[in-house]
């Protein structure tokens, strides 16, 4: 049986490990194609070191089978803070929640709602007014497209996220099979969290 726990502080940090290794085999597939290393993952999840910081882990007994993050928006990387310049909300009213990941056995299983429920109550308790993430844009016609992928983007409408017009990150990761990483874009999805 799956078992859904939040994690801070400490016990936050002791995850972030098999976090990491979580990231590096779900971002594998499609539309990421991600060629992660952990040396990178320890650099990139030194911002979950944060005071507002949850980790919204899912554990099939001992072992970690998804996580969802998040933090306040001005405590991530400047590449996804940067695309909020020009946009009308203040940075303090943003949560960031960043990545979820779910090995495919466990999907379907009402465990994203589960992860956007307590990282959008987690953003509410910090005073924070709007939610946001960002999704890998690939092209319809991608050669690594799998027949018959689904995108998320009805499962984000319908938890009232919508896409930000020109608003887009970028940022670089090796994709399987190149010999040096590359810049990729990504789109930003909101949402009112007093709606």
């Amino acid at each position: 049986m799956t078992e859904v726990r939040v994690l801070t502080g400490p016990a936050l940090d002791a995850a972030l490990e098999d976090v990491a290794r979580l990231r590096i085999t779900v971002f594998r597939a499609f539309p990421y194609l991600y060629d992660g290393d952990l040396a990178y993952e320890r650099r990139y999840l030194e911002a979950y070191r944060s005071p507002s910081a949850i980790l919204v882990a899912a554990f099939d007994g001992a072992r970690l089978v998804g996580a969802a993050t998040g933090t306040a928006m001005e405590d991530h990387a400047a590449e996804f803070a940067a695309p909020f310049a020009a946009r009308p909300e203040p940075f303090s009213q943003i949560f960031y929640c960043a990545e979820s990941v779910l090995l495919p056995d466990y999907r379907g299983r009402g465990l994203g709602h589960a992860f956007f429920d307590v990282r959008e109550a987690h953003g509410r308790a910090l005073g924070r007014r709007y939610a946001a993430f960002c999704a890998v844009l690939r092209p319809e016609d991608h050669p690594a497209r799998p027949a018959g992928y689904a995108p998320l983007d009805p499962f984000w409408r319908k938890r009232g996220y919508v896409p930000l017009p020109g608003v887009e990150a970028r940022f670089r990761w090796k994709d399987i099979g190149a010999d040096t990483d590359t810049p990729h874009r990504l789109q930003f999805w909101m949402r009112d969290l007093t709606a």
